[in-house]
């Protein structure tokens, strides 16, 4: 048993990594966001904090993405997205590759499908993006003996296991949205989140944790898998678990999920008719729950940014 959970947590970690100044007080501190003037992007501007405090997580840099025709006399949606450093520049990527989001705004933009939106990047930290990404309450509905056995396993492989999923939204709802909100000219009822993978399951735990706050999740190839894919494998069950439990009933927020079938997406075609069980359960509908299968596409930037237009639409679109 322990040789099968050493498994799964050891190498998850390998597996999962790859995936205008404005400046205010608040009564704690003073943050200020610069812009990145070198920034390849497709237009508006990037603005950054290099290394943003937190009571909650490890400090880590924030980027503030502003569209072309940013105005302080209008207000704007904002989206949070995870894995900040790969959502605008491929020049400065460990992959060279990027989401293209700001490519994609411009175009849907101009072609009046949706309005103007900002975005906030949170970058990760490699070596603590399961950590900090993993939905934490999830642990709870794993059998006594799986969780501590799993756990066990992970501390006599001298593993990191300070999980701080709950922290990490603390960080977003309590921190950095109350920042964005005073810096920046936002609707502050008109919060989004999205992410791919582990950023993925973090959107869709973000949601069910602060439905108050959050309005729509964009989860692209969400890792239902948990951490590694082995069999057996106790944490798709506890994750599906707690959303059955925790999910709130179709209130008008919006959940985008998507799957490929190539490199790690290959093991998520089969979780499809059980994430659709949960929301048809909870009263969810075509109008505010997709699920699409992206046949032959891979877990990978690439794949994402080719079909990035959908959550964007589906989120922000134009009635």
């Amino acid at each position: 048993m322990n040789r099968i959970l050493f498994s799964i947590l050891g190498v998850v970690g390998i597996c999962l990594f790859s995936v205008l100044g404005v400046k205010k007080e608040t009564s704690k501190q003073s943050y200020e966001f610069k812009k990145v003037e070198d920034a390849v992007l497709a237009s508006g501007s990037l603005l950054r904090l290099t290394d943003y405090e937190s009571e909650n997580i490890t400090p880590r840099p924030v980027d503030v993405w502003l569209p072309e025709n940013y105005s302080e006399h209008q207000k704007y949606k904002v989206l949070y997205m995870h894995d900040g450093q790969n959502l605008f520049d491929s020049t400065t990527t460990w992959n060279k590759r990027e989401w293209k989001v700001d490519e994609w705004l411009t175009k849907l933009t101009s072609e009046e499908k949706m309005n103007d939106i900002i975005v906030v990047g949170i970058h990760n930290i490699p070596k603590l993006r399961w950590q900090d990404l993993f939905p934490e309450k999830a642990f709870e509905y794993m059998p006594d003996q799986v969780r501590d056995s799993l756990l066990e396993a992970g501390r006599e492989a001298k593993l990191n296991l300070d999980f701080r999923g709950d922290e990490y939204l603390k960080f977003i709802v309590k921190e950095l949205k109350p920042q964005i909100d005073a810096q920046f000219s936002t609707q502050k009822d008109e919060n989004y989140v999205a992410g791919s993978s582990m950023g993925g399951l973090m959107s869709m735990y973000a949601m069910v944790e602060y439905p108050d706050v959050f309005k729509g999740a964009g989860c692209l190839s969400t890792h239902w898998v948990g951490a590694l894919p082995t069999n057996p494998n106790p944490f798709p069950e506890a994750i599906f678990k707690y959303m059955e439990d925790n999910l709130t009933e179709a209130e008008g927020n919006k959940f985008y999920f998507d799957y490929g079938d190539k490199t790690l997406d290959k093991y998520y075609p089969k979780f499809a008719p059980r994430v659709d069980a949960i929301f048809k359960a909870k009263g969810y509908s075509e109008d505010n729950f997709k699920n699409l299968y992206f046949e032959g596409t891979k877990h990978s930037e690439e794949s994402w940014n080719k079909r990035l237009d959908q959550p964007f639409t589906f989120l922000f679109g134009k009635p």
